[in-house]
C-alpha cells in the first residue's frame, strides 16, 4: 500500500498558501498571502514562511517545522481568535493557544475552515 499522506512542513505550507490566496469571492476574496520566505525550511525550532493578511491587516504567521506547519493567530481587529481557535478545537486541530498546528495536507482545509470562521465574512 502507498502512504501517500503529506506531513512535511513545507509543502503542507505551500497547500495552505494555495488554499488561502487567489479567491476572488467568499470570505477568503480578501486573504492574502504576503511577506513569503520561499527559502524557509523545516527546522525544530520553527522557521517563518508567510505571514497571512484580511485586507491587509496581519492576522496570522504560518511557521514551517519538519513535522507540521503552524498557523499562529495574530492580535488583530479583523480576526476573531477565539472564533478560530473554537473552530480548529472542533475539527480536532487540536490548537494550542493562538496556534493551529497543521500536521498533514488534509488538515489543511479544515485549518482553512477555522480560519473562515473567525473572519468577519465567515461563518
Amino acid at each position: 500500500m502507498v502512504d501517500d499522506r503529506i506531513t512535511d512542513g513545507k509543502r503542507i505550507a505551500q497547500l495552505l498558501s494555495s488554499e488561502l490566496s487567489g479567491r476572488e469571492s467568499g470570505p477568503l476574496a480578501d486573504v492574502a498571502v504576503v511577506d513569503a520566505d520561499p527559502e524557509a525550511e523545516p527546522v525544530p525550532d520553527g522557521a517563518t514562511a508567510y505571514h497571512v493578511s484580511y485586507r491587509d491587516e496581519r492576522v496570522g504567521t504560518v511557521r514551517l517545522y519538519p513535522d507540521r506547519a503552524d498557523l499562529t493567530l495574530s492580535a488583530s481587529d479583523a480576526l476573531d481568535a477565539d472564533a478560530v481557535v473554537g473552530r480548529a478545537d472542533g475539527l480536532d486541530l487540536d490548537a494550542e493557544g493562538e496556534t493551529v498546528p497543521i500536521a498533514s495536507g488534509a488538515a489543511v482545509k479544515r485549518a482553512v475552515d477555522a480560519l473562515v470562521a473567525g473572519l468577519p465574512d465567515g461563518d
